[in-house]
């Protein structure tokens, strides 16, 4: 049977090249804009969250950017916490609730579609987060044709 030689790895050691960057760091040019959607329901996957560190990132680069929550993405800007709102259950219970406030915070948009929070997901306004706002269904597909015809940069978000 071989021997490990090896050492254990230990707190502090690092398995890949973290300071390469292989291409430039795009910046947005003055007036660009960007649209990130979201439908996809929180908790179920790394997307909602890995998509709202990216938005933060688009708006660090100097982009106009604004967030659509609609269909089970709605899901993401409902206010939650346990046992009281905004109370932590664990570390990063509220990893998703925080980056919207803080994408709100920093000047970010985020519009939440007013059907899918009742009719799907039966909540109301009161139910999201603070700074959020509430669009009509028939906004959701105008909030990106509006994006498109002013050469946004759109990542749409989907959980299958």
């Amino acid at each position: 049977m071989p021997e490990v030689t090896t050492a254990a790895h230990k707190a502090g050691d690092f398995f890949v090249d973290y300071e390469e960057k292989v291409f430039p760091d795009v910046q947005a040019d003055p007036g660009e804009k960007a649209l990130v959607t979201f439908h996809t329901v929180a908790f179920e996957g790394s997307i909602g969250l890995v998509n709202l560190l990216q938005v933060s990132r688009l708006m660090s680069k100097g982009f106009d950017t604004s967030v659509l929550l609609y269909g089970p993405g709605v899901t993401l800007g409902v206010q939650r916490g346990f046992p009281k709102l905004n109370d932590e259950a664990f570390p990063g219970h509220l990893a998703m609730n925080n980056r919207l406030v803080k994408i709100i915070e920093d000047g970010g948009k985020v519009y939440a579609c007013r059907f899918a929070l009742q009719a799907l997901y039966g909540h109301g306004e009161p139910s999201l987060i603070p700074g959020i706002k509430p669009i009509s269904p028939l906004d959701v597909l105008d909030i990106v044709l509006m994006h498109r015809k002013e050469n946004a940069f759109i990542l749409d978000t989907w959980t299958m």
